[in-house]
């Protein structure tokens, strides 16, 4: 491989173990603040997910940079194209964290989730915050195996989804539909997260074998 193709691969990489890592940090600090009903660190959530956005531009031009610069072949090619699904993915996980901060800046200084959703959206946030380590190692090791552990974590996020709108739909549910709305919408935010996550993970299956997980 050439030097600088080798460079450009290289640097693709780091950009997105980057990206995964930044879009944990911001789903596990927007569930905090959620959790607590903490203005600051809402805010300092929001803020921040302009990073993320800003490393996802820095794959895209580094991508098709390499892409006209050094026509790049088979697996080489792979990853740079796979480069491109991977960032688009990270990046949705980072506004979702984004979503979930907002929803907490909404109802401040309330707590926007009450007690009987607590239980349920803190097994979500724990989910979330495993797949989201298992992409960032995935993308370091490339192990087709553990990326394929992402679609038992998905299922698990599915399941919790699945008792989150048992309670919202339950006859004593006492908050009115402001409330449950704003439950749906959480437990959305952090299934959306999983199915991103997962949907990286694929990428670098077909990365590593060539075929479509």
């Amino acid at each position: 491989m050439r030097d600088d193709l080798k460079a450009d691969l290289l640097e693709v990489g780091r950009l997105l173990v980057s990206m995964a890592e930044a879009v944990r940090t911001a789903m596990r600090n927007a569930t905090d603040a959620l959790l607590a009903a903490d203005r600051e660190a809402c805010e300092g959530v929001i803020a921040r997910d302009q990073e993320i956005n800003e490393m996802h531009r820095q794959v895209d031009e580094r991508v098709y940079e390499t892409l006209a610069r050094q026509a790049p072949v088979a697996t080489d090619l792979r990853l740079v194209i796979t480069g491109i699904q991977i960032a688009a993915d990270l990046e949705r996980m980072g506004d979702l964290a984004e979503h979930v901060a907002k929803t907490a800046l909404r109802r401040y200084p309330a707590l926007a989730v009450p007690p009987e959703l607590r239980e349920v959206i803190t097994s979500m946030a724990a989910v979330a915050d495993r797949i989201a380590g298992k992409v960032g190692l995935v993308l370091t090791t490339q192990n087709e195996t553990l990326a394929a552990e992402l679609e038992s974590d998905d299922d698990a996020m599915d399941e919790l989804q699945r008792q989150l709108f048992r309670i919202l739909l339950g006859k004593d549910w006492p908050y009115g539909a402001e409330a449950a709305i704003d439950g749906a919408l959480l437990g959305r935010w952090y299934e959306r997260f999983a199915d991103h996550a997962v949907n990286a993970g694929n990428q670098v299956v077909y990365l590593v074998t060539g075929e479509s997980a």
